[in-house]
């Protein structure tokens, strides 16, 4: 949970607010930008926030469980913050995206974040608006992580996993099979092929009784 001050917990409370939003933006390359819908520059913890970007945010979905929420953004180009040239060279994808409610009458008593995650999709009309996906940061859980365990083998045919030297064109279907007795390259298969199928797993207990462990 967030801590605020009393102070801007009371102005963010309040009947009549003088709120805006700041999007910080990170990209993969360290370059930060910041952007607000304000009309005028804030300075929010050491980062001066540019107005002009006309960036505009939807509604911010959350999910209490681990399945990544959501939004999109819309807005036009700013040779200041977001270039189109910059986008179509790819340097915002995946870039780190950052959004604070922010009083703008007092901007020192800092922000409550209420969106945190990264640019997605890109897409942009004739028009020079542009509109962008994000993901937030619970997207990062529902990739994979290290390798997969499965049989067949997850190298390349010919990479330097695989350690194989094709100058002629072969191919192969990464079973171990293949890997031992065509191209006698066992030490560099890189599958599991000792590893029990969904027939062990499926199969229910044997009829005989206690085994020791045995189906």
């Amino acid at each position: 949970m967030q801590q605020i001050s009393p102070e801007l917990a009371a102005r963010f409370g309040g009947e009549v607010t003088s709120l805006c939003l700041c999007w910080r933006l990170t990209r993969t390359d360290g370059v930060l930008i910041g952007i607000t819908d304000h009309d005028e520059p804030l300075e929010l913890n050491g980062l001066v926030y540019q107005p002009g970007a006309s960036l505009s945010g939807g509604v911010f979905s959350q999910n209490a469980g681990l399945k990544p929420g959501r939004a999109a953004a819309e807005g036009v180009f700013s040779t200041d913050a977001i270039s189109e040239e910059d986008i179509f060279a790819g340097l915002w994808n995946r870039a780190r995206v950052d959004v604070f409610r922010v009083d703008w009458q007092r901007p020192d008593l800092g922000g409550l974040g209420i969106w945190f995650g990264h640019f997605s999709e890109f897409e942009q009309s004739e028009t020079g608006v542009f509109e962008a996906e994000l993901i937030s940061l619970k997207g990062d859980l529902e990739k994979p992580v290290g390798r997969v365990f499965q049989r067949h083998c997850d190298a390349e045919f010919g990479d330097e996993r695989c350690g194989f030297v094709n100058s002629e064109g072969l191919t192969c279907d990464r079973r171990f099979e293949t890997c031992r007795d065509d191209y006698s390259n066992t030490e560099n298969f890189r599958g599991f092929p000792h590893m029990p199928g969904m027939d062990f797993i499926l199969s229910g207990p044997a009829d005989t009784g206690n085994t020791g462990g045995k189906r």
